[in-house]
């Protein structure tokens, strides 16, 4: 009778151990794919980029970023973040790649608002349809549809024209073939705004000076030809590289 008990006892055990063992490979494999998804979340082609920016001026390396970081990746749909710092102004903000436009409307109606508010400042945000400009993008080397970057950018100029037209509508293959003259310009994402059709792009160049020069000078008298109003900024690269490569940004992809 004894050895019975035992027996069953080691039985229960077996039985225990193995369901234990069953539940810890559950969990890794539940856990082990965080890893793998940050691999594969670079190799994924947006369907929506969302651009931001924070009126508040900060050092940025007094700027909560990690913090933030931690945040954004939760959010659903999330690809990739470059993150922003204003020429001049300090100001914070980022160019965000996601799944679906859904997602990114999510995005900007729900998670983003909590950002500056905790800070006590306004805020602009803007939803592109990414699937339409992907040809045009490509033409220009973008990083976004899976193009290595073959060098680390030295800044960023964010364009937009106050003008409606719909992509596919535009002369994108002439404008290409002039920016591919600008000095520096290293890679382009053109945008066109969801709703709205506003025309812009996000532009790498290699060096500060050489942003300003498009962004003071050349881009301008783009916008002048076509009569219309335009908003430029110019962002510091080098300054977020480390928080950048945190969020998978492409242009450290190499």
């Amino acid at each position: 009778m004894t050895d019975d008990i035992n027996e069953t006892k080691i039985v229960k055990n077996h039985v225990l151990n193995r369901r234990q063992l069953i539940a810890a490979t559950a969990i890794g494999a539940f856990t082990a794919p965080t890893l793998l998804n940050a691999k594969e979340i670079t190799s994924m082609t947006p369907k929506a980029f969302v651009y931001t920016e924070v009126a508040i001026s900060v050092p940025f390396d007094q700027a909560p970023w990690k913090k933030i970081n931690q945040d954004i990746k939760k959010q659903p749909g999330f690809l990739n973040k470059t993150w922003l710092q204003g020429h001049a102004n300090q100001s914070l903000g980022g160019l965000y790649s996601f799944d679906s436009q859904e997602n990114a409307r999510k995005f900007v109606t729900g998670y983003f608002p909590t950002e500056p508010r905790a800070f006590g400042v306004a805020h602009n945000t803007r939803v592109f349809d990414a699937e339409v400009v992907t040809d045009a993008s490509n033409d220009m080397g973008s990083v976004h549809f899976g193009r290595t970057p073959t060098k680390k950018p030295g800044a960023f100029v964010y364009t937009e024209l106050q003008l409606s037209k719909k992509f596919d509508e535009f002369a994108w293959q002439d404008r290409n073939a002039a920016l591919k003259q600008v000095p520096g310009l290293q890679n382009k994402i053109w945008l066109s705004g969801v709703s709205t059709n506003t025309l812009g792009g996000f532009d790498a160049f290699a060096t500060l000076d050489e942003a300003l020069d498009f962004a003071i000078n050349a881009f301008p008298e783009t916008a002048a030809s076509l009569g219309s109003a335009f908003y430029t900024r110019v962002f510091d690269a080098s300054i977020t590289e480390t928080a950048s490569r945190d969020m998978y940004s492409p242009y450290y992809a190499g």
